[in-house]
């Protein structure tokens, strides 16, 4: 088998060799699987996937009775800084919004299977945070508008 990486390998080995590349993601816990003409992809035991998506549900679970016993989110708004620096930029009570909608985005990836609502919450604030950090494209940001701009652009 090739790889460039010791827990990948190239969706042809996986084709040609199937049971070696099942034995070594039981053995390393995942093998990532390359592709040329396609995006990469996870072969794991569903077992660790199972353990995954339990630990996910217990941060998940414990984060949204931190926000129901402080509806402010004292706690864990002191700790986003740590994790997220950028939120500097942020009003406080922009901050909280973003914290309350992360801790929401966590339990629908814990409880409903949906990843990509996380990343988007992320991004989206982010994206809020570099605008207000830049203080003439905030400036820009601000001002009036009138017409129809044409499609939005949407970059990553």
């Amino acid at each position: 088998m090739s790889t460039g990486n010791a827990d990948a390998v190239t969706f042809s080995d996986l084709s040609r060799n199937p049971r070696a590349v099942a034995e070594r993601a039981a053995r390393l816990g995942r093998v990532r699987i390359t592709h040329r003409d396609a995006p990469d992809f996870y072969l794991t035991a569903a077992d660790r996937e199972d353990q995954r998506g339990q630990t996910l549900a217990t941060a998940s679970r414990l984060f949204l009775a931190l926000v129901k016993h402080d509806p402010t989110a004292r706690t864990l708004v002191i700790a986003m800084p740590e994790v997220f620096p950028w939120v500097r930029h942020l009003t406080s009570a922009e901050l909280r919004s973003f914290t309350l909608e992360l801790v929401e985005a966590l339990s629908d990836a814990a409880e409903l299977d949906v990843d990509v609502t996380t990343q988007e919450v992320i991004v989206g604030w982010q994206a809020t945070a570099r605008i207000k950090a830049d203080p003439v494209r905030y400036a820009q940001a601000r001002k009036a508008t009138s017409g129809d701009f044409g499609p939005v652009g949407v970059s990553a």
